[in-house]
């Protein structure tokens, strides 16, 4: 699998660390016990078109947000991500 970062061009998986589903909003400080529950452990398993985290560690060390097909692999989009890991307003 090769993934096209916008800022690097084309590079091989390799070079890229994988976080996780990209839907997933980390709650609010304060946030309840379930929701944060929620967030930590309960994950959709999706064959097809899902959307995730990646890290190009081994390039420009930007995260970045991919569109993914899981049967296929073939990768739709690629775009710079916003707000990774940070908390839901």
């Amino acid at each position: 699998m090769r993934i096209v970062c916008p800022f690097c061009g084309e590079r091989e998986l390799g070079e890229f660390t994988y976080l996780g589903d990209a839907k997933p909003l980390r709650p609010a400080a304060g946030g309840s016990e379930d929701e944060v529950f929620d967030y930590v452990y309960l994950r959709d398993n999706i064959a097809g078109e899902t959307s995730e985290h990646w890290y190009h560690g081994g390039g420009c060390r930007a995260w970045l947000k991919i569109a993914r097909n899981t049967l296929t692999h073939e990768i739709s989009s690629v775009e710079p991500a916003a707000g990774v890991g940070q908390a839901a307003k």
